[in-house]
């Protein structure tokens, strides 16, 4: 399989300020600048999130920037946008995302076989002391991989 050269656009803050649980993939119904924009990497995943309404699961918050060479056809940046998910997965996440706490967070918006995909995880928030504990634990491996280097 050959390696793609398209831009992977990965939501870091969704990591340090959620727990995710449980990950999905879906497409998502863009116009073309978009697809454009996406493919440059000029887009951010880190205020948005997915709400269910209605049956269908809606991307919020998304900034894809406008596509440089765009004439005034050109897409709204934060507009919101359809995710494309099976319909069984879609009740999955209604009853889930009703519960208290968890909420619908994009963690990734990469190209897989020429299509736009986003990667939505079901989270809940962390509380500060959680986010602490996890800071904590990244040091600790990081001075250990650092030691272990140093002995070899």
């Amino acid at each position: 399989m050959a390696e793609s050269r398209d831009a992977t656009i990965r939501n870091r803050a969704a990591f340090y300020n959620y727990e995710i649980l449980e990950s999905f993939e879906c497409g998502v119904a863009l116009v073309g600048t978009e697809v454009k924009s996406i493919r440059e990497g000029k887009a951010n995943l880190t205020d948005a999130y997915a709400l269910v309404k209605d049956g269908e699961v809606w991307l919020l918050n998304a900034h894809v920037s406008p596509y440089t060479h765009g004439n005034r056809q050109n897409h709204e940046p934060r507009r919101t946008r359809k995710l494309l998910m099976h319909k069984a997965e879609i009740e999955r996440l209604t009853g889930r995302t009703v519960e208290k706490g968890f909420t619908l967070v994009p963690t990734k918006m990469y190209f897989k076989n020429g299509r736009v995909k986003v990667e939505i995880g079901l989270g809940r928030g962390k509380k500060l002391y959680d986010k602490r504990e996890t800071e904590m634990r990244k040091t600790v491996d990081r001075e250990t991989r650092a030691a272990l280097k140093e002995r070899r």
